[in-house]
């Protein structure tokens, strides 16, 4: 069990780091909460934004049509996704995208999944889409090529840090054991302050640096990685790359990290394993990371927006007419994806382009 080994690991060496913690509870490979389940959809633990319409995957379909398009129609092109789910949305983007001449025939769709429960879903999703599929375990596996890569609630699982201001000084946050009677093997996971952070302050965001003590941060150095790895590729291949997920559009003070099972919360440290782990996504500093980087950063839209933009309510109405029985169900859809107080407005999406590119559909210029 997972919550053993953790258990065995803090004992041994002492308390560790919330990125540790999520790290080992997500993606162990024998018992890791994305390594042994599918646990997307509506009877599962939770669900996400292609799950809820067809409708969202088309349009990030339209988008990866006019990225190929943009660079000119290259015969060698990469539809890469990460962590993508059951792979509905992907079968969804290609239905989309194979109504421009040429684009199917050119791509080669590369999926990033940790999962194996989860690769043999899209193999089965995707297998009626007759598109070139292969599978990686990481961004840098892909082949060179000219590429357009979506990640959609994927950057949000990525193991985060937390930072507490104690006596003027950022200190980690770290997960420890409670104390307990001798002998005991069912102690419980709890927070403790950890040393103070040193270099890795300048993690803390830089307007939030000189918060009042108890002030609580999350350093997400996880999504630098993927900005540095989206760089590296981009430099020698133009690349756009599109990520959707749920966060503040400017950095926060505040706790966020939170697990899910059965589409209910409980307690992050409880069970580790059982539940998914996540924290919102700091989409300044996101943005910030991709301009040091080199990359044209757009946005962040909120995601009800951006779908209106982009003629969500047109192919509603295109489906409502062929589906008559099933308009007050499309309706709900729209509400479920566009509503500020539903995903419209807590979802929000990021471009990150290499130079030379057109701003992509549905933002303006960055």
């Amino acid at each position: 069990m997972i919550a053993d080994t953790l258990r065995d690991r803090i004992r041994s060496g002492g308390p560790i780091s919330i990125a540790a913690f999520m790290t080992e509870a997500l993606f162990d490979p024998r018992h890791g909460f994305y390594a042994t389940k599918d646990p997307i959809g509506a009877g599962a633990d939770f669900i996400t934004a292609p799950e809820i319409s067809q409708m969202f995957g088309e349009l990030i379909g339209l988008v990866a049509a006019q990225t190929w398009l943009d660079m000119g129609r290259p015969d060698d092109f990469k539809l890469i996704e990460m962590g993508p789910g059951r792979g509905t949305m992907m079968s969804d983007a290609l239905r989309a995208a194979r109504t421009v001449p040429g684009f199917m025939e050119a791509t080669e769709v590369v999926l990033i999944e940790a999962s194996a429960a989860l690769k043999a879903v899209q193999a089965q999703t995707l297998g009626p889409s007759g598109a070139r599929i292969g599978w990686v375990d990481r961004l840098g596996a892909v082949a060179p090529g000219p590429s357009f890569i979506v990640g959609n609630e994927f950057l949000d699982c990525l193991p985060v840090r937390q930072a507490i201001r104690h006596k003027g000084e950022w200190h980690e946050r770290l997960v420890g054991l409670a104390p307990t009677d001798e002998g005991s093997d069912t102690t419980d996971f709890v927070f403790v302050l950890g040393p103070p952070l040193g270099q890795d302050s300048n993690l803390v965001p830089e307007r939030l640096r000189d918060a009042d003590d108890g002030a609580l941060v999350e350093l997400r150095p996880g999504d630098r990685q993927v900005v540095d790895q989206l760089a590296e590729r981009f430099a020698n291949q133009p690349g756009r790359a599109l990520f959707i997920d749920y966060g503040p559009a400017t950095s926060e003070i505040g706790d966020t990290l939170q697990a899910i099972r059965a589409h209910k919360k409980q307690p992050p440290l409880q069970n580790p394993g059982t539940a998914d782990l996540t924290a919102r996504v700091d989409f300044e500093s996101l943005m910030q990371a991709g301009r040091s980087a080199g990359l044209t950063a757009h946005g962040p839209q909120p995601q009800g927006q951006w779908l209106v933009d982009m003629g969500l309510e047109a192919r509603a109405a295109v489906l409502s007419q062929s589906r008559p029985g099933k308009r007050s169900e499309i309706a709900r859809q729209i509400w479920r994806l566009t509503d500020i107080e539903q995903m419209g407005a807590l979802f929000k999406l990021v471009c990150l382009d290499s130079a030379d590119l057109p701003p992509p559909p549905g933002f303006s210029a960055g």
